[in-house]
Parts: structure tokens; C-alpha cells; sequence
């Protein structure tokens, strides 16, 4: 799920005072900073896992979160919504009689959490008698008593309402300044508290941080009536409030003076130069459709990354057992076997759940599965995919990737996509050296609006700012861009990516998979990389 999916889905509940079921309560802005007791946490696991040890079952783990979001929500000269939430509670989850059970309880007692064990217990053993095969777990050994914190040098959650307003205000001021007609500005902020306990003898305390800050700004023709946006170019990331720091470090400027962003954001400067930009897209000309040569900064790439790379290789829409969001995948455990040609040689991407600043980076998966990064592709060659503890002997693993997770206590954990990432290219590239190689074609920066066939083979992505690039010059900005991809064909028109000096993350703070739905975050990232001979259409052409 995307932001606009998310705000078109809790908008009005928000402004109703009616929260979706996964936020919570309501609670004031002060309470975001406090914590559960580590040994409260771990005297309600050993509940759990006694319990559940009692009714018969084979494995139990314990999962006590405390899930703490706020969204600060600006429009011009207004502060539209302020929410502050709070999600408490423990789920369990057993094996018994070789199948799965789950209960979860917003009770935090001894009593009740136990009573959820025994309750998922039963659910198991009911589970058990329409069960064709017993579930099998890749091992995973018992880490003890750990901790993990996303390394945040200013916690979001402490920083005062007020600075934060002050921010967001500051911005569409900004930009109104700069000729916007129209700009609203968001602080999304999340804090997972999440203590995991299992039969396999860990004990994990992990406090889990992101931060978001998007911005749309619209201008309009008064004349004509017609209008553009053009949205932030800030990405979700698993960072505190120093992400807004605006440092010079983190700042990449394109060759064409758009300023792009790394591990720190300028929100204000982006919103002034937004202001400008859509108003010279107002008086852009319209792309000639036919096939060019793209070249595709990382704000763009990320999302074509998360849709044709990171879904497809997740294991469980490749065996058919996820199909919600856009499908199964086209890839087979065949194609994995042969090491299939998904790319070009100069494409090698990896799943990470350790990056720092990434919004998928934790210590410990949530099966207790300490975290690392894989290759899945390697040189072009499909070589691997994504898997948890019960989907890993299916695929001839030994051990689970680390992806799986629940979005809140009262959920079960599934396999989710991890951070995805194409890796930087080994020769010294700038931006400016590979734009300089193009005779025809059009550099493309931040994402845009894209669909997906239900196989994840068939797309077509649009962008936030569109240049023309002739005989190795960028020559004007350019509209209404989107290109279509068939995705083995898309990764082979591969021919350079930039070196790591341009490597930056974007991400999705509200991915959705799942029935009934749950969301996660995860990043992607790239270097600017060049991609030949695809195919471009006319996004304003009217059939008519």
C-alpha cells in the first residue's frame, strides 16, 4: 500500500475520530515515549510458553508489542489532523499435533496470555485433523536474552509537537512563496516496541524506528485551469528525526541542478524546488512516444525495483500460495533451479535485512531469526529467493532468510519481501558520465503512479520529472511519461548502473500483502542506471 492508498483508506476515520482497528487507541503525544518493563515482558512470554508447553504443544513463540505511531497532517496554512496511537498486546503461536495456531490477547496478564496459548493450542490440534502435512521448520537456534535498536540519534517520538508543526508549516510557507497553489505536508512516525520469546530458548527485546516526511505540491494555469504536482522527493526511512537534518552530506545533485536525497533530508528546499517544478511542467512539451533509452535515478528506481524484483521473488506467491496485491509471480522454482537470465550481467541485486538507515533493517526476523543479506540475483542469473522457517526445506534451504514478520501483536507473522536492493556498478560512473553516453533518451526522477499484470511480468511506471537527453545533453523537461516493461526483457536492457557514490534508498512505508491485510516497510536501493530501447507512451493521448 502506497500513501495514497493509505490516506484514501484512513482519511476519513481519522478525521471522524474513528481509528482503524490496526492503530489502536488514541493516546497523548507525552505517552509515545514510554516503555514496557523488560521483566514484565519476559514474565508474560514464560506464561505463554509454559502454557502452551502444558496443552501439548511442539513449539511455541511469544510475541509482546507495543506499536506507537503519529501522523502530523498539514494542508497551507493548516493543521489538519494531529493522531497519536498506541497498539499493546501478545500473540502466540504454536505447533501442536504438526500444525499451526494462533491467539493473541490486548490483556496483559499472566492469566490471559496463557489463556491465549492454550487457545492457539487447540486451534492447532483442530487445524491438525484437515492437515495433509505436517509443518516443518527450518532450525533456528536460541539466541538467549538480546536486544536490538535501530541506531537513531533523536527519537521522533520525543521530539515536542510543536517543532514538528512548526516544521511542516515552515514548509508550505516555503513553497507557497515559491508559487505553489496548493501543498499539504505529512510527518508519518512509528516505533515498534516488539519482545519475541520462543520454545527455542530466545528472548529478544527490539525497539524499531521510521520516519517519513512526504510533501505534495500542486500549481495551476489560472488561465487554462490545468494544473501539475509534483511530490517530495524524501524517502521512508528507518531513521530518528535527524533524517531531517538537511545535511550537505546527504544531498545529490543531478547534472540538471535537481537535488536529490541520501540518508538526510531538507524538506524545505525540496518544497521551494517542487514549487518550481510544476510550474515548469505547466508549460513542458508532451514526449513523443517510441522507445528510448532511460536513464533512472534511484527516487524513481526503488519502485520498479519493489514491483518487478522484490514481489516476484517472494517464495510464496512463486508457489501460489499468496495472490492478493497483484498476483502469484511469473518465476518458477524451475527458473531458480536453472539459474534463469533476469537481467544483464551488469545486474546483481540482494535482499539485506541489516542496511543501515533502511526501513526493513532489524536485528532479529519475527521468528527470532537473527538477520542478514543474500544475493538473488547474481550477474543477471536468478540465483535465490525470499523464505522463512516453514517454507525453507521446500526450496532445499537448511536455515530461514530472516524475512517474516507481523504488522502488530494481534497478527500472525508471514513471509514478507526484505529490503531489495541493485547493487552499485563496479566501475567509476557518474551520473553526468552516463547521461553524456545517451543519444536519445529521457532521465526520469522520483516515482509516479504504475500497474502490474497478476504474474508481475507486465508494467508500466510513470516518474515525477521527466528530462530529455539529446547527444549526451540534457535539453528540456519534458511530460506525461510512462514506460512499459515486460520484466526479464526490462532487467536485460540493463547496460550500467553508477558507482556507489551515487547509491541512495527509496522505499514503501505501506506495502500491503495478505488476506486479511497487513502492511510492512521496506527499502530499495540503487545508483542511477541506464536501461536501453524501452518502450515510452504518451500518458495525455486521448483515444477520441
Amino acid at each position: 500500500m502506497h500513501r495514497r492508498d493509505f490516506l484514501a483508506a484512513s482519511g476519513l476515520a481519522l478525521g471522524s475520530g474513528v481509528l482503524p482497528t490496526f492503530l489502536g487507541r488514541a493516546i497523548a503525544a507525552e505517552e509515545l515515549v514510554s516503555t514496557i518493563d523488560v521483566a514484565v515482558k519476559k514474565r508474560l512470554a514464560d506464561a505463554a510458553l509454559n502454557a502452551a508447553k502444558s496443552a501439548g504443544a511442539s513449539y511455541c513463540d511469544v510475541r509482546v508489542g507495543r506499536y506507537l505511531r503519529q501522523f502530523v497532517i498539514t494542508r497551507e496554512k493548516n493543521v489538519e489532523n494531529v493522531v497519536s496511537t498506541e497498539s499493546t498486546g501478545v500473540g502466540v503461536r504454536v505447533i501442536a499435533d504438526g500444525a499451526w495456531g494462533f491467539s493473541a490477547s490486548n490483556e496483559m496478564t499472566v492469566d490471559a496470555v496463557a489463556n491465549a496459548a492454550k487457545l492457539a493450542t487447540a486451534i492447532a490440534k483442530a487445524n491438525a485433523k484437515s492437515q495433509t502435512a505436517p509443518v516443518r521448520l527450518a532450525p533456528t537456534p536460541g539466541v538467549g536474552e538480546v536486544s536490538w535498536r535501530t541506531p537513531v540519534k533523536k527519537n521522533a517520538m520525543a521530539v515536542p509537537l510543536k517543532e514538528k508543526v512548526d516544521l511542516l508549516l515552515g514548509v508550505n510557507a516555503a513553497a507557497t512563496d515559491a508559487g505553489a497553489s496548493f501543498v499539504n505536508s505529512i510527518l508519518f512516525l512509528v516505533n515498534e516496541q516488539k519482545y519475541f520469546a520462543s520454545s527455542d530458548g530466545s528472548y529478544i527485546d527490539q525497539d524499531v524506528h521510521r520516519i517519513w516526511a512526504p510533501l505534495t505540491v500542486t500549481a495551476i494555469d489560472k488561465a487554462t485551469g490545468k494544473f501539475r504536482t509534483r511530490e517530495g522527493l524524501s524517502a521512508p526511512m528507518g531513521m530518528g528525526f535527524e533524517y531531517l537534518d538537511g545535511a550537505a552530506s546527504g544531498k545529490f545533485v543531478s547534472p540538471n541542478g535537481v537535488v536529490n536525497y541520501g540518508l538526510s533530508y531538507d524538506m524545505k528546499e525540496d518544497a521551494i524546488a517542487a514549487a518550481k517544478q510544476a510550474q515548469a511542467k505547466l508549460k513542458a512539451p508532451t514526449v513523443k512516444p517510441g522507445k528510448y533509452d532511460l536513464v533512472l535515478d534511484p527516487s524513481h528506481t526503488w519502485l520498479t525495483i519493489h514491483e518487478s524484483v522484490g514481489h516476484p521473488l517472494e517464495l510464496d506467491r512463486v508457489l501460489g500460495y499468496e495472490a492478493n496485491y497483484a498476483g502469484t509471480s511469473f518465476v518458477t522454482l524451475d527458473k531458480v533451479k536453472q539459474r534463469f537470465q533476469y537481467g544483464s550481467p551488469e545486474v546483481s541485486i540482494v535482499a539485506d535485512k541489516t542496511q543501515y538507515g533502511s526501513l526493513g533493517a532489524v536485528g532479529y526476523d519475527d521468528e527470532g531469526v537473527k538477520t542478514k543479506k543474500w544475493d538473488l540475483i547474481r550477474d543477471g542469473k536468478l540465483v535465490d529467493l525470499e523464505a522463512i522457517r516453514d517454507q525453507a526445506h521446500i526450496i532445499g534451504k537448511s536455515a530461514s532468510d530472516g524475512c517474516c514478520y507481523a504488522d502488530n501483536w494481534a497478527n500472525v507473522q508471514f513471509q514478507r519481501m526484505p529490503n531489495v536492493s541493485l547493487e552499485a556498478g563496479k566501475k567509476k560512473q557518474s551520473v553526468a558520465d552516463m547521461i553524456a553516453g545517451v543519444e536519445n533518451g529521457i532521465y526520469i526522477i522520483g516515482d509516479g503512479s504504475f500497474s502490474i499484470d497478476q504474474q508481475r511480468y507486465n508494467a508500466q511506471f510513470g516518474g515525477q520529472l521527466f528530462y530529455e537527453i539529446k547527444n549526451g545533453k540534457i535539453t528540456q523537461q519534458i511530460e506525461d511519461v510512462a514506460y512499459q516493461i515486460r520484466t526479464p526483457e526490462f532487467w536485460n536492457a540493463c547496460v550500467g548502473v553508477c558507482d556507489a557514490s551515487d547509491y541512495r534508498m527509496g522505499g514503501s512505508f505501506f506495502d500491503g500483502k495478505g488476506q486479511p491485510s497487513q502492511v510492512s516497510t521496506v527499502s530499495h536501493g540503487s545508483s542511477t542506471a541506464r536501461f536501453n530501447g524501452i518502450n515510452v507512451i504518451n500518458t495525455a493521448r486521448s483515444l477520441g
